[in-house]
């Protein structure tokens, strides 16, 4: 008599159940953007405190990406996501107890661990169940998820009760929901040797995705270093151009950098690789420059306008280097390799966003700073700009890249 199977998710339930972790993660990690006002009159900190919270999220994704990165190719993605849930729900009830700063830092090492053990493997397990979507998945639910949160978090707080505590409630709920359907998803990588070994702090790339991978590194930089900006100082710079103290239009601004993202992810979806870093470049500069005219002029429209238009180069940016990369790692490469590109993009969040608060309160002010930093990030969009032309023209357009691994990855499903 056999033993019953446990019954498991269809694949396509699955996928869309770790699109919704990447999405409910990156939530979570731009939720506390509007709350940092009410924090700050709560707890008197100055801009540095701020930006430092959000440089010690970054900084906590990286520890959690080198050494746990790669560690779901070895033992599974169901054991590295069940446990990265859980201590993200556990992250959540640490923000709704905060009563100080103290607080509010263990909260977002929690949440940086978790978010850096999670998203190599969700990422990973998006692309062994449909490499296609899951490249494409892989760009649009972060920027969605940043969207998301922020957008999210302002309207709880500007019309509901509790705004320190409710949005992650919420979130609790749903990363509770989300637990249930991790344990019942049928595993999509087998097990392989070598899982300690993978711990060990290093910096390694598969020999064919080097190249490519340097190259886009600056507009990786540039994307999330203005992502970076717009999480800790946004609402700050909403307010200095608007005069307005709304909690909604403070979460707007990085809603509307990250939704013009998302769209122009889904948008140029089809787009050949190098034609979409090359707008995405093209727009990161055109969208700084008219923000930072925005706020020389003071007007809220033209700063939401070029708010809009670099979000479109934040999403075509992101989007064109995981499509110039992803598709040549192997099936066992993958939650190292975008483990090490989401490590450079917390790398260029997180440093950044600290710098200019230090120069916010030391330097030449808030919109000082934000003319230096915007003009920091139209120069890495320049440099990455002169990268693409001085590459040689990619044999194949994404589709064709992704066809091409198709055969590799039924093989791979074949064995398992």
């Amino acid at each position: 008599m056999t033993k019953p199977t446990a019954r498991r998710l269809p694949p396509g339930v699955t996928f869309y159940l770790l699109a919704s972790i990447v999405v409910s993660f990156l939530a979570g990690s731009s939720a506390p953007t509007p709350l940092y006002s009410i924090y700050q009159s709560q707890w008197h900190f100055s801009p540095i405190t701020t930006t430092a919270v959000y440089g010690i999220y970054a900084l906590a994704v990286l520890v959690a990406l080198l050494v746990v990165g790669s560690l779901s190719d070895h033992v599974g993605r169901r054991p590295v996501l069940l446990t990265a849930i859980a201590v993200q729900a556990l992250t959540m009830l640490v923000f709704a107890d905060a009563g100080g700063v103290a607080q509010l830092i263990a909260a977002r090492v929690l949440q940086g661990l978790s978010t850096g053990a999670a998203v190599g493997a969700v990422g990973a397990g998006m692309l062994d169940l449909d490499h296609a979507r899951g490249t494409i998945a892989n760009a649009v639910a972060p920027v969605l998820g940043t969207a998301i949160g922020g957008l999210l978090s302002g309207l709880l707080v500007q019309l509901l009760p509790y705004p320190t505590e409710l949005v992650y409630l919420v979130l609790l709920g749903v990363f509770v929901l989300q637990g249930v359907g991790v344990a019942l998803m049928a595993e999509s990588s087998s097990r392989r040797p070598g899982a300690l070994a993978s711990m060990r702090l290093r910096f390694a790339l598969p020999p064919q995705i080097r190249t490519p991978f340097l190259l886009a590194a600056p507009a990786i930089v540039a994307v999330w270093a203005l992502g970076g900006f717009y999480g800790s100082l946004g609402p700050a710079l909403t307010r200095l151009v608007s005069g307005s103290g709304s909690y909604v239009l403070g979460g707007l601004s990085l809603f509307t950098l990250a939704a013009s993202g998302a769209g122009a992810v889904l948008l140029l979806r089809a787009t050949a690789t190098r034609t979409v870093l090359s707008l995405g470049t093209i727009a990161l500069v055109a969208g700084v420059g008219t923000t930072l005219l925005a706020l020389v002029a003071g007007s809220t429209v033209t700063f939401f306008v070029g708010t809009a238009i670099a979000g479109v180069g934040f999403g075509a940016g992101l989007q064109g280097a995981i499509r110039s990369v992803i598709p040549l790692a192997a099936p066992h490469e993958r939650a190292g390799v975008l483990s090490l590109l989401y490590l450079v993009s917390y790398l260029a969040m997180g440093l950044p966003a600290v710098i200019g608060g230090f120069l916010v309160v030391d330097g030449g002010g808030l919109l000082t700073t934000a003319r230096e930093y915007g003009a920091a990030v139209i120069a890495l969009a320049l440099l990455a700009m002169l990268g693409l032309a001085r590459s040689s023209e990619p044999k194949t357009t994404a589709p064709q890249a992704i066809a091409v691994m198709r055969p590799q990855q039924e093989l791979a499903g074949e064995r398992r």
